[in-house]
């Protein structure tokens, strides 16, 4: 069984709302990425770490990655994500039948050990799966003037984390059919497809750099983590 990561960065990270995209914004006197590539490459299940830049990338050589021994840069990055994880996965010189996990540059704050134990069990499966955590806040529908419509129920109901590990050939194919706004993660796709990826247990730590808080709250949990770990 071989496995790659595949991290789509080539994102300007808009909602941050700064002027470097939020990949590079620093978390621990390190570019946010650096974190997220330091939890990749302690997963020994994976044989090499693909990060899919844009072409026109003006902050990556500002940095020393060379602590990463299993690191391929694809300056192949598209407009959108599922854009840039299709043209990453057709430049990646791996098999089809290769399982590649897809992950957020901007969730740095994996726990290694949960790929691990994701990628035994799912590498047996038909289809593959997803890290995912049951939703527990309740839910409202918001109507006229954000006012609340109704409450949902939450019952199955998962929220989706990454990584995301599919077959290499079967996410290219299935995403190259459906590529558009509503292919929002690389399950989507699949799920398209008539496929029910395996929800996988995950971890309320990690978290999705999305907003400037959000970068708050990843330092303190790395830093529990090397205060802890």
């Amino acid at each position: 069984m071989n496995c790659f990561a595949l991290v789509p960065a080539a994102g300007s990270g808009a909602r941050m709302g700064a002027a470097t995209p939020k990949q590079y914004l620093d978390l621990l006197g390190k570019p946010l990425i650096w974190h997220t590539l330091h939890a990749l490459s302690a997963v020994p299940e994976i044989a090499r770490i693909c990060v899919v830049i844009s072409a026109g990338d003006e902050w990556w050589d500002s940095y020393d990655w060379s602590a990463f021994d299993r690191l391929q840069v694809l300056r192949c990055g598209g407009t959108s994500r599922a854009e840039s994880v299709l043209n990453g996965l057709q430049a990646a010189e791996v098999d089809d039948a290769d399982w590649a996990l897809v992950h957020d540059a901007a969730r740095p704050c994996l726990d290694p050990h949960m790929v691990s134990a994701m990628i035994a069990e799912l590498q047996d499966d038909a289809v593959g799966g997803i890290l995912a955590v049951p939703v527990a806040d309740t839910l409202k529908r918001a109507g006229v003037c954000d006012r609340i419509a109704c409450t949902e129920s939450r019952d199955g109901l998962w929220q989706a984390q990454t990584p995301q590990m599919f077959r290499r050939g079967a996410l290219i194919d299935a995403i190259a059919a459906y590529i558009g706004p509503d292919i929002t993660d690389e399950a989507s796709a699949l799920e398209k497809q008539g496929h029910s990826p395996q929800l996988v247990m995950g971890s309320p730590w990690n978290i999705k750099v999305t907003y400037p808080q959000d970068l708050k709250l990843a330092a303190l949990i790395l830093h529990g983590a090397v205060v802890n770990g």
